[in-house]
């Protein structure tokens, strides 16, 4: 499968992850496709439902994505921005860079969130106390090389093709009211925080908040599934088991990068939990592949 991956990018992006687990909900039969957690939206992206609310508590992501759809953002439109932002960043460095950073934390433009996403430290997407962006610089030269401009323009494209074909909403709300107000006959995929692992992405995650999604799941009547991790090399993620012990696990081996040496690139279980079966599919992977 060649994954589509989407314009923003995130910490935790399930690029890699996205063959796994559409391969493993490929029987499931739903008719809205729902995210209480869109972060990248690189798995309900490739999933390709007819219909879908992604919802983040998030605005900038929201924003940039009913931007695309209102056709604020088209990738004509960001191909300019990023050409003319782009020259500027060669010339002045982290200096325009944090120009550009005060920018959006004045105005919340989404060509400056798509900016800043891309030429920030390591593609982070990180908030102060204040909802102020404040990943610092990247420091990679060239940055907006034509090259990467059209990777990003046609990633928008693909946004935009899907757009015309299906009907997908874009939501700025809480998980809990997503979660309650799923139309019948929903598959809800969340991708919550991983908790028990670093978490600064736009709000914190805990304990109380995994139990509140255990209960609000449990009484739902739609099928739901739950991208988590398993275990690595150190240690465990005991909530699947007290938690989450009641339902379904399927889970597969991941590698994740952190920094830049190879020693950091680190194995980790992941698991997918549901409150479907997931048939044929257990036997082939919950060893990892």
């Amino acid at each position: 499968m060649s994954v589509k991956v989407p314009p923003i990018k995130i910490q935790g992006i399930k690029t890699k992850l996205t063959p796994f687990i559409l391969d493993s909900i490929k029987e499931f039969k739903f008719s809205v496709w729902v995210e209480p957690f869109m972060g990248s939206g690189v798995v309900g992206f490739n999933a390709k439902p007819c219909k879908a609310i992604f919802a983040d508590i998030n605005p900038h992501i929201i924003n940039f994505y009913n931007s695309i759809k209102e056709g604020k953002i088209t990738p004509k439109v960001a191909c300019e921005f990023l050409h003319t932002e782009g020259e500027k960043l060669e010339k002045f460095d982290d200096l325009y860079y944090y120009e550009v950073r005060q920018r959006f934390n004045g105005y919340h433009n989404s060509l400056d969130f798509l900016f800043l996403n891309r030429s920030c430290f390591n593609g982070m997407i990180r908030f102060n106390k204040k909802g102020e962006f404040n990943v610092p610089y990247g420091h990679k030269p060239q940055r907006f090389s034509k090259a990467y401009i059209t990777k990003i323009c046609n990633q928008i494209k693909y946004v935009c093709e899907c757009l015309g074909y299906f009907d997908w909403e874009f939501k700025c709300q809480s998980f809990e009211k997503t979660i309650t107000q799923s139309p019948s006959s929903s598959l809800i995929y969340c991708d919550p925080p991983y908790i028990g692992r670093h978490v600064d992405y736009f709000d914190s995650w805990d304990i109380d908040l995994e139990n509140k999604l255990h209960d609000l799941l449990q009484k739902t009547d739609n099928n739901f599934i739950i991208s988590t991790w398993d275990h690595n090399h150190f240690r465990k993620n005991h909530h699947i088991d007290t938690v989450w012990k009641d339902y379904n696990k399927l889970t597969t081996e991941h590698f994740y990068f952190v920094g830049a040496k190879e020693i950091n690139r680190n194995p980790v279980t992941e698991a997918l939990l549901s409150n479907c079966v997931f048939e044929q599919l257990s036997t082939r992977l919950t060893s990892g592949i």
